[in-house]
Parts: C-alpha cells; structure tokens; sequence
C-alpha cells in the first residue's frame, strides 16, 4: 500500500508559487509599474507607435540643444575669408559666455546685429573689448590694441590691409569692436563709428562663439584663437598676456 503522505488542496495553495509559474504575483513595484503603464499609453497616443514617439522625444531634444548650447550658423558673406568662405556652416557656442567668461580679442562670435549692424545675425572676429584702445594704423600699417601692435597675418585675407579707413576709439564697457577677416569686402564696426553705438556691438547681443567649421566635410575644424591677441594687455597696460 502507498503510505507517502499526500499534499492536501489546503496544503497545495498555503506554499509560495514557483518563480515564473502561473499565478505568480507581478513582481514589478508600483513605480515601475506606472512609468510602464504611462510609456504604453504615449505609444498608444501617437500614430506610428514607439518609432514615432522616439523620432519625436529625438526633436524635442535637437531643438533644446539648438536654443541652449549649440546652434549651427551659415556664413553668408565674403567678409570672413580666408578661414570662413559663402556657404560654409560653423557650429556656434552658445554656453560659451554663459556662466562668467565674455568674448575675448581675436574670438570669432556671431551676434544679433539690430539696430547697429542691420536685422540679422552676422558673424566677426573681436578686436577690442570694453575699456580697449584700438587705433588703426601705426607707422607699420598695423592695428593697436592698448598700444600693442597686432600681427593679423595669420588670418587677414591676403592682399588687405588692417584697414583702409583709419580710426582712433576706446572701445565702452560691455561692448565689442568687431572686424571682418576680408577687410574689403566687410561691412563692420568701422563703417559704424558715427552709428549710434559707434559700431560698437553690446555682449548682451552676442549669441555665441564660433568654435567648429562643421560643413563642408573638407572644411571640417576647429577655430582657434590667435596667438596675436593673446599677447595684447589690458586696457591702461602697456603690452602683457591679457585678455
């Protein structure tokens, strides 16, 4: 006779369920459970499902980056060559002065040039920033900054010169004077010295710094400041490294 004892319907449903068998309680918290049932619900709302809601949430965050940190700018104008030629795309900086730093000489920025450029964003290379002294031009035919000579060679369009209309002016605080690498064919800070502002442009206006030529592939680098401005000092000095 079988005398192995044998399990109750009591005794089957008092012991714990095998993991993965039928009946099983989720093992999901409710955590986890709301954010499934949400994601199930957004798939479910949008035509096309989750292919639709990634191609979606991907813009969202295109868009974000395009307004906080980085935005890509096409050059529309000679006024930047050599470096910079009609049609190439930089990729512009926007965090670059966001948290204490501003423009530096020989910075490429591009900016909002309302009311002292023209309606448009346009793109130049900074010269002097507020407090400088920038003449144009000495016995050389070089641009001064803070009575330091700048050797522009490495980035003037070859054949210009610094500049054919000469100027004298201390550039105010929180402003810009700012010059295109083309001199001949740059309409700039210095065809606005008798502009209100003086052709002087507001940091507040700048939108961010030029760091990457980013279209054509060909074209593809990085842009670097210039060691010449690099050596200029500060305003009131007479040369040093600042700036």
């Amino acid at each position: 006779m079988d005398t192995e004892a044998q399990p109750s319907e009591r005794d089957r449903s008092s012991r714990p369920a095998a993991a993965g068998s039928e009946g099983t309680p989720d093992a999901q918290g409710p955590e986890e459970r709301s954010r499934s049932s949400l994601a199930a619900r957004l798939t479910g709302a949008v035509p096309g499902g989750r292919l639709t809601l990634a191609a979606l949430l991907g813009l969202v965050l295109l868009l974000l980056l395009n307004t906080f940190v980085a935005q890509p700018f096409q050059i529309p104008s000679r006024s930047m060559e050599p470096g910079l030629g009609v049609g190439d795309r930089v990729l512009v900086n926007k965090t670059a002065y966001r948290f204490g730093a501003g423009p530096r000489r020989g910075d490429v920025v591009v900016f909002d040039g309302s009311g002292y450029f023209g309606d448009a964003d346009y793109i130049k290379r900074v010269v002097g920033v507020g407090g400088d002294h920038v003449v144009c031009c000495d016995k050389e035919g070089r641009i001064e900054v803070n009575g330091t000579p700048v050797d522009e060679s490495a980035f003037l369009r070859p054949g210009d010169s610094p500049s054919t209309v000469p100027f004298d002016v201390v550039v105010p605080g929180g402003r810009l004077f700012l010059l295109g690498d083309h001199r001949d064919d740059s309409s700039d800070s210095r065809d606005h010295l008798g502009s209100p502002g003086g052709g002087m442009v507001p940091v507040g206006d700048v939108i961010g710094r030029a760091d990457w030529i980013v279209w054509p592939f060909g074209h593809w680098t990085r842009i670097t400041r210039p060691d010449a401005y690099a050596r200029v000092g500060a305003a009131g000095s007479a040369g040093g490294t600042h700036g």
